[in-house]
């Protein structure tokens, strides 16, 4: 099992989950991020970019609205942290995605765990 840490960060408890677990990839994966959240009691998981896959950048693939609407369902906040400006680069539907994510409360695009401590205090 991958070590994972709680963390909680302006009143909201983080599940961080370590760069080298399953890759999270569908509905499946999703549901097993969930369930982890669910028994840390965690109200937002981060995932390092290494653990996305690559259809998930890939719009048209399904995965992105898949998982993320399985954590919408569950009532549960995500962050993808890390690197992403390659795939923003090559995708002008995905740059729009991540921007309107931005804005949102439900799902972000951070460059790490600092800025997502900055996002939960503001």
């Amino acid at each position: 099992m991958t070590a994972q840490t709680i963390d909680t960060l302006h009143g909201v408890r983080v599940l961080h989950c370590a760069p080298d677990g399953p890759v999270l990839d569908g509905e499946s994966a999703a549901l097993d991020l969930i369930g982890d959240a669910f028994g840390h009691e965690a109200e937002l998981v981060a995932v390092p970019v290494e653990r996305i896959a690559e259809d998930f950048f890939r719009l048209g693939s399904g995965v992105a609205g898949a998982v993320v609407q399985k954590f919408v369902n569950y009532r549960l906040r995500l962050a993808v942290l890390g690197d992403i400006s390659g795939h923003v680069a090559r995708s002008t539907a995905l740059r729009d995605f991540v921007y309107e994510s931005n804005q949102g409360r439900q799902l972000w695009f951070l460059a790490d765990a600092a800025e997502l401590g900055t996002r939960l205090g503001g």
